[in-house]
């Protein structure tokens, strides 16, 4: 049988993936070991968080399918840092993980142009260097122009629970064994890394009155652009917070001999930014106690996640330890928690499109990249699917730029720095995170979104219409000034304004940070007209004008360097003045740009400048 793509896994990565080139119009199969687990949510029953949301706004503004999902299928939404700047916000989600499932299982099977196999594939076919289809653990045979990788945790998964060992990709579903063994084959390097979860609780043994509320945002916000804003009124469900204590910490530590984290027995790397119980406990000695976040995983709430306790510690230990909790004393566990290590590919060895570098047509998207969490293989399974796709129609790729995007950042920081840990994404790693805001993601990606047939015409028109009345708000503000007349002063100590000593513009008043839409719409009234979404856009864009306009000379200072290609012939060892180092990292990534090669580990300002030195004598003949 032949299709245009093929995607091997049913995850987050999966999904986007499918979907994404079977609405640009290819003929795809997806290939999933069981088809009732598309769309689970192997950890926790969340979606977004700091940085991640910013994530999520971006694979909707694609035309991606996982924030109007979370949308139909979310229990409670907060605003995350929402006291601080609008760079650092992150939106978040409890969703019902059941509803979550069956949705977007829904959808792929809903989705014209998508097949769904439940099978296992065991062999990548190749034909010299190019990738021609997959070969199934039940004998059958796919042919595809493109094949796209999302097995997650799957490539030989071993879940550890204290001494005991499991060959599984997730609880209760088989190892994908064969296929590491494949891509082995085909000269790709693979490594070892490490993830966990928490246990689950059943709700009637858990007394919640010893417990801190955590309700969601009384005027929620959807995740996706595409959702009714003023008509988005979700159930929604409180969250609890309680502490780990002396108590707890003393169980844990006088049982890190059963512990797989320390015995030797784990062998790959975990994630730094989110380890284990016992591993906290062994890190943060001082820390007299650490968070808990009860979180419920359905609509029902007859079960909760213990946010905050992932662990590998063996089952009369995790029982002991969460009873030892406020709150969790008579706590009985519907489901342990457990560590579980899997193979993963040195995302080195891709191109920015997602596509190996070796192989042609193979494309890799997710976890098997050595990333960690949902958003983050969503947003690689959505560019994968979008590449292939465009590969396919012999279109350009669509590759976003660090000053685009989050997903930019993203792939950028795996390909040209790879990782030794599970990535995951942190306002931090965004140079110019004041424009890369969550609330402007849709005005950023939704032309290319629409562009590639994956956003529709309202929500483009929408989109459109919010950019021209943002324009126009902000022209205002700029043209239109304030004189310290008796009228004038009279107005801003009605609006509780300080007063003005000279002739200013309605923009640096606007930008005052006492300054709110309320008062925006006083100052001009016309505004009262505009969207929401346009007014706060137009707030934003007035009182971070300054430091926006730096972010924006960085980046035309960085354009100015991505101009400069590295010729593909250019002798790397003949350039004087390079540290061994810097040579070596060089040959090994072969970046195309001079910002290219910035953006690699080690590689220093000083020998950027060099290389840009010698690019240009070599351009004028002269070495």
């Amino acid at each position: 049988m032949k299709y245009d793509v093929i995607v091997i896994g049913g995850g987050h990565a999966g999904i986007e993936a499918a979907l994404a080139s079977a609405r640009m119009g290819m003929r795809t199969l997806m290939i999933t070991i069981l088809a009732e687990q598309i769309g689970a949510a192997s950890c926790n029953p969340a979606i977004g968080g700091l940085a991640k949301g910013h994530l999520v706004k971006e694979i909707d503004a694609l035309g991606g399918q996982m924030g109007l999902t979370t949308d139909k299928t979310g229990i409670q939404f907060r605003i995350l840092n929402a006291s601080k700047g609008p760079a650092v916000r992150g939106s978040r989600a409890q969703i019902d993980m059941d509803r979550y499932r069956i949705y977007m299982r829904t959808i792929v099977l809903g989705t014209p142009n998508l097949e769904v196999r439940q099978e296992m594939v065991e062999k990548i076919l190749t034909k010299g260097d190019e990738a021609i289809g997959v070969r199934t653990s039940l004998g059958n045979i796919y042919h595809a122009k493109k094949i796209i990788i999302t097995t997650g945790t799957f490539l030989r998964g071993l879940i550890h629970i204290g001494e005991i060992r499991q060959e599984a990709g997730r609880a209760g579903e088989f190892a994908s064994n064969a296929l590491s063994d494949s891509l082995k084959e085909l000269g790709l390097t693979l490594g070892r890394l490490k993830t966990g979860t928490c246990a689950r609780i059943d709700a009637k043994t858990i007394d919640f009155s010893k417990m801190e509320i955590q309700p969601g945002d009384e005027e929620p916000i959807p995740f996706s652009f595409r959702t009714d804003r003023e008509n988005f009124h979700p159930t929604q469900l409180p969250c609890y917070i309680t502490y780990t204590n002396e108590q707890t910490h003393q169980i844990i530590e006088s049982n890190f001999h059963r512990a797989p984290l320390f015995t030797g027995q784990i062998e790959g790397v975990g994630p730094r930014y989110c380890p284990s119980i016992e591993d906290k406990v062994y890190r943060f000695r001082d820390k007299e106690r650490h968070h808990i976040f009860v979180e419920p995983q359905t609509l029902e709430a007859t079960e909760y996640y213990i946010n905050g306790m992932s662990t590998s510690l063996p089952p009369d230990v995790q029982l002991e330890m969460i009873r030892s909790v406020k709150g969790l004393e008579n706590a009985e566990v519907v489901r342990y928690g457990y560590a579980i290590e899997y193979d993963y590919v040195d995302p080195t060895q891709l191109k920015h499109t997602l596509e190996t570098k070796e192989i042609k047509n193979l494309y890799c998207a997710g976890q098997i990249n050595g990333t960690t969490g949902y958003e983050e293989a969503a947003a690689q399974g959505l560019m994968a699917g979008i590449n292939a796709s465009l590969a396919i129609k012999g279109e350009e790729p669509l590759i976003l730029g660090r000053d685009e995007a989050y997903i930019g950042v993203l792939i950028d920081d795996l390909v040209t720095k790879g990782t030794k840990e599970p990535y995951r994404m942190f306002t931090s790693r965004a140079e110019f995170r004041l424009l890369l805001r969550e609330d402007n993601a849709d005005l950023r990606l939704m032309p290319y979104g629409h562009k590639l047939g994956l956003i529709d015409e309202d929500s483009y028109a929408k989109m459109m219409r919010k950019r021209e009345q943002i324009q126009k708000g902000l022209k205002v503000l700029e043209e239109r000034h304030l004189t310290p007349t008796k009228e004038t002063l009279a107005f801003l100590d009605e609006m509780g304004e300080e007063k003005i000593t000279d002739k200013t513009t309605l923009k640096n008043v606007a930008a005052r940070s006492s300054f709110t839409i309320e008062k925006l719409e006083k100052l001009l009234p016309e505004l009262k007209e505009f969207s929401k979404e346009a007014k706060e856009q137009i707030l934003i864009e007035a009182k971070y004008d300054q430091y926006i306009k730096k972010q924006q000379e960085q980046i035309e200072r960085m354009h100015r360097l991505m101009d400069i290609k590295i010729p593909k012939d250019l002798d790397i060892d003949a350039i004087s003045g390079l540290s061994n180092e810097v040579k070596e990292k060089l040959k090994k990534f072969r970046p195309p740009t001079l910002f290219a090669a910035s953006q690699i580990s080690g590689i220093t300002p000083a020998a950027i400048e060099i290389l840009q030195i010698y690019i240009k004598m070599k351009e004028k003949g002269k070495v």
